[in-house]
């Protein structure tokens, strides 16, 4: 028996039993769902971190949509909020790396 303890994508248990093994699962409550989201979100990040691979990257992608739902946003909302802040404070195309800020004598 290997033990997981962890929030896993739809199909999951179907492959696993496709392949002749028992999952064991059960269905969160909202709240505990948020809550293994926001955990998925850092694991998949840190398999980002470690792998730096596109797949790593639609892995948090999907997460990330899955939040905005469970939190009853919209993804063209999140996609609004995403395009205002890049108005107003840029994006990161300019790989402008800021080392201090020296205060002016007032």
């Amino acid at each position: 028996m290997i033990v997981h303890n962890k929030l896993v994508r739809d199909k999951i248990p179907e492959i696993i039993k496709n392949a002749g093994k028992t999952p064991v699962t059960h269905i969160l409550s909202d709240e505990e769902y948020l809550s293994k989201l926001d955990k998925k979100l850092n694991e998949e990040c840190a398999e980002y971190q470690t792998d730096k691979s596109i797949e790593e990257l639609a892995d948090m992608l999907e997460v990330m949509y899955a939040i905005v739902e469970a939190r009853g946003w919209s993804i063209s909302k999140l996609e609004a909020v995403r395009r205002e802040k890049a108005e107003k404070r840029g994006g990161f195309k300019n790989k402008i790396y800021l080392e201090y800020v020296e205060e002016g004598n007032e």
